[in-house]
């Protein structure tokens, strides 16, 4: 197949998607958001910036800074955004036209989604969109603009890929036909079995770590506010944040808290590198207002992690609360911090977890199998043709 994905071609999840394609053996384009270096080839890479994307150091995870700075950033271009989009949308079609591919698959609806449904104005190019986890959210409803082009790419759609049954019905809430074809599927196309995978005995260690990074819709401040109270209890416990090394508001509530004794502060990793953190740990935090399916919570779940997120309705699809994994409100220090000492405590439980997300996690999010789903789901849209 020749596919056109149009991408933040910096993100990981972006390229793990892609790369299966690649592998493949498919003829494989994408047109960047965001400047990029990948570690594999493909046809052609082409730069297509959007929503001031062009002014953004290149970097794997871009999202640094203060929670206010974030959140400013967020507002921002959530606003003034979308009044980049027509402008972007002439590059992308002129690109499209010149590759003709069988389809064209955009991860994420801001901005990818709604650049690629403005570009294909008049074509019949099949279209196909991922669903990240806040698009629907935090994003649609955000401004008037914002909900303008959330509608019209649902319109504009051939069929949708998201990675929880919410999104599928928020989607139509939002313009998709319910006579769309829909595949759900973890959104970096699943677990690696390979890479995540428990240890070979369990953890004694009382390790909880945070995968999510410094990100405006992840409550770190009420993370790290639970800390002490779990330390109060548990001076042993230790915690390991990914990708917030040299964070200077993380810095500061580590000092103001007096907890940088227990704290470990990683950079951005590899996969491998991951996993190997994720099977020294006892429980993994994701403490998220906004998600669909958070990849990296995926990940500790395969590694034997006990879950602790934030009570949302698309991780109750993965988690059954004392079952398999709690759920907290993520703005409550207290609730995090109670979770984490239940679990810790609770060897049985966190055991009997264990063993069911491990069935979980092979039966719904291995990656081979996922992204055998979605190879059927292409060729139908490229059967189907519009």
């Amino acid at each position: 197949m020749k596919i056109l994905f149009v991408a933040d071609g910096r993100s990981p999840i972006s390229q793990n998607w892609i790369r299966y394609f690649v592998e493949r053996g498919d003829e494989v384009y994408l047109a960047s958001t965001f400047a990029c270096d990948l570690d594999f080839p493909i046809k052609r890479l082409e730069f297509t910036p959007v929503a001031f994307s062009a002014v953004k150091k290149q970097n794997l995870r871009p999202q640094s800074g203060s929670s206010r700075t974030l959140g400013l950033r967020t507002l921002i271009r959530q606003w003034v955004g979308p009044l980049t989009i027509s402008r972007s949308a002439q590059k992308l079609r002129a690109f499209i036209q010149e590759v003709q591919p069988d389809l064209v698959h955009a991860l994420r609806v801001p901005y990818e989604g709604m650049l690629t449904a403005s570009a294909l104005t008049g074509m019949t190019t099949p279209f196909l969109v991922s669903i990240w986890g806040n698009d629907f959210t935090l994003h649609a409803p955000s401004t008037p603009l914002m909900s303008y082009y959330t509608r019209k790419t649902m319109n504009a759609v051939h069929a949708l890929h998201a990675d929880c049954e919410r999104d599928i019905r928020l989607a139509q809430t939002w313009g998709l036909s319910v006579d769309k074809p829909t595949l759900v599927a973890p959104g970096n196309g699943g677990i690696r079995s390979d890479v995540f995978y428990p240890p070979i005995e369990p953890v004694t260690n009382p390790v909880i770590i945070n995968p999510r990074g410094f990100r405006a819709y992840v409550k770190n401040e009420a993370f790290f506010k639970s800390i002490p109270l779990v330390l109060a209890k548990r001076r042993d416990a230790r915690f390991i944040c990914s990708s917030m090394a040299g964070e200077s508001q993380v810095l500061q509530w580590m000092k103001e808290l007096k907890i940088e004794h227990a704290v470990q502060l990683n950079p951005p990793l590899s996969h491998a590198q991951m996993g190997d953190v994720f099977r020294g740990a006892q429980i993994v935090v994701s403490p998220s207002i906004h998600d669909g399916t958070p990849n990296s919570l995926l990940e500790g779940m395969a590694c034997g992690c006990f879950p602790i997120a934030g009570d949302l309705e698309s991780i109750r699809e993965w988690i059954t609360p004392a079952q398999n994994g709690l759920l907290v409100d993520p703005n409550n220090p207290q609730a995090i911090a109670d979770a984490i000492l239940t679990a810790l405590e609770n060897e049985n439980l966190r055991h009997k977890a264990a063993g069911l997300n491990a069935k979980i996690i092979s039966a719904r999010a291995e990656y081979e199998g996922n992204m055998g789903k979605v190879v059927k789901f292409y060729k139908s849209l490229k059967a189907n043709s519009y």
